[in-house]
C-alpha cells in the first residue's frame, strides 16, 4: 500500500499560542485511522489544514499526492469532509440536499438520481428521500451529512467527531457505516473521544495532546508495547484455585496474582502479570499441564484503548 495522507512537521500558531506542534504522520491507503485526544488537543486544527480550510504556519502536508498549500483544488476533489459542526438546509428535502452537493461537485445531471438512490440506500435513508431535512433526527442528519461527503465518490473521508452527540443506537449505526465504507476501500481519517468506538474499527491510531503527537501506530501493537507487562488469565475446571495459585507463587516472571472478585473475573479464574517472553509463557503453560492443573482457558489480555490513552496522556489542555 502507498501513503495517501502525509504530514511533515505540521505546525499552526496563533500569535504565541501553538495549537499544533511539528505533527508528522504517514497514513496508508485503505487505513481507518483514529485521531484521539481531549478537547483542545489539536484534532480539528489538523483536519482543517488537511482539508485546506486552514493554512499551516509551517510544515507540509499532502493528501492523495496533492499539496494542501500548492494544490488545494486537487485535495478537495480527493476528499469527503464532514466537520464537527455541519450545515443543513432545513427547507430542502433529503434528495434535494444531496442533489445540491452533487451539483457543487459537477456530478452530471443525468447520473444524479441513481447516485442519490445509491447513497440513501448506503446510509439507510431511502425511506426518507422526500422528507424535509428539518424533520430528521440528529442521527439521521449525521448519516445524511456522511452521504453528502460521498457525493463525488472520494477515495478519502476526513470526519471530525462523526458520532458526536448521538444516542447509543445512532453511534452503532455510524460505526457500522464506517466499517462498510472501509470494506469499500475508502481511507478514513476520523477523530473521536469515544475511545471504545475507535478501538472497534480502527487499524491505526494517533494520540494527540496539547498540539503534540504523543503516540502513533498500529493499534494492537501499541496496546502491547505500552504495557510494561503482559496480563494473563487462566480459568480452571472446578472451584479449587489453590493448586494453581501455589504453582504461580513459585513460577518465574509471575507477579500480582489476583482471582475472582479481586479482578472482576470468573470465580474459577486467576489473572496475573507476566514479564517474560513468548518462550517463557509457553513453558509456563506446559508446566501447568504437567502439574495436572485442569485448565480450560489460558489467554493474554491486551487491555483496551482507554488503558493506552490514560497511560500516555498527562491531562494537559491547550
Amino acid at each position: 500500500m502507498s501513503t495517501i495522507i502525509e504530514t511533515q512537521n505540521l505546525t499552526k500558531q496563533y500569535g504565541e499560542f501553538t495549537a499544533l506542534n511539528n505533527l508528522t504522520l504517514n497514513i496508508e491507503e485503505g487505513e481507518v485511522f483514529g485521531f484521539i485526544g481531549p478537547n483542545g488537543a489539536g484534532k480539528t486544527t489538523t483536519m482543517r489544514i488537511l482539508t485546506t480550510l486552514l493554512k499551516p504556519t509551517s510544515g507540509k502536508a499532502w493528501v492523495a499526492g496533492h499539496s494542501v498549500s500548492d494544490d488545494p483544488h486537487g485535495v478537495r476533489r480527493s476528499i469527503g469532509y464532514m466537520p464537527d459542526f455541519f450545515g443543513v438546509y432545513d427547507d430542502m428535502k433529503v434528495w434535494e440536499y444531496l442533489d445540491f452537493f452533487a451539483a457543487c461537485y459537477d456530478v452530471p445531471v443525468n447520473g444524479r438520481s441513481s447516485m442519490i438512490d445509491d447513497l440513501l440506500a448506503l446510509v439507510d435513508l431511502g425511506h426518507k428521500r422526500g422528507t424535509y431535512v428539518d424533520h430528521l433526527s440528529r442521527g439521521m442528519k449525521q448519516r445524511l451529512c456522511l452521504a453528502r461527503t460521498l457525493a463525488h465518490d472520494p477515495d478519502i473521508l476526513i470526519l471530525d467527531e462523526p458520532a458526536s452527540g448521538l444516542d447509543p443506537r445512532a453511534r452503532i449505526e455510524i460505526r457500522e457505516l464506517l466499517r462498510e465504507l472501509s470494506n469499500m476501500g475508502k481511507t478514513i481519517f476520523f477523530s473521536s473521544h469515544i475511545l471504545a468506538e475507535v478501538a472497534d474499527i480502527c487499524t491505526s491510531i494517533g494520540i494527540i495532546e496539547a498540539g503534540e503527537l504523543i503516540a502513533y501506530g498500529d493499534m494492537n501493537e501499541m496496546k502491547k508495547q505500552l504495557r510494561a507487562h503482559r496480563l494473563i488469565q487462566v480459568q480452571i475446571l472446578g472451584d479449587d484455585l489453590t493448586p494453581l495459585k501455589d504453582f504461580l507463587l513459585h513460577a518465574d516472571n509471575v507477579d500480582t496474582i489476583l482471582s475472582g472478585t479481586e479482578a472482576e473475573i470468573p470465580h474459577n479464574a486467576v489473572r496475573f502479570d507476566y514479564t517474560g517472553d513468548d518462550a517463557g509463557l509457553n513453558l509456563l503453560l506446559s508446566q501447568m499441564i504437567q502439574q495436572q492443573i485442569p485448565i480450560i482457558s489460558f489467554n493474554e489480555e491486551t487491555g483496551d484503548l482507554e488503558d493506552v490513552f490514560l497511560q500516555v496522556t498527562k491531562g494537559i489542555v491547550n
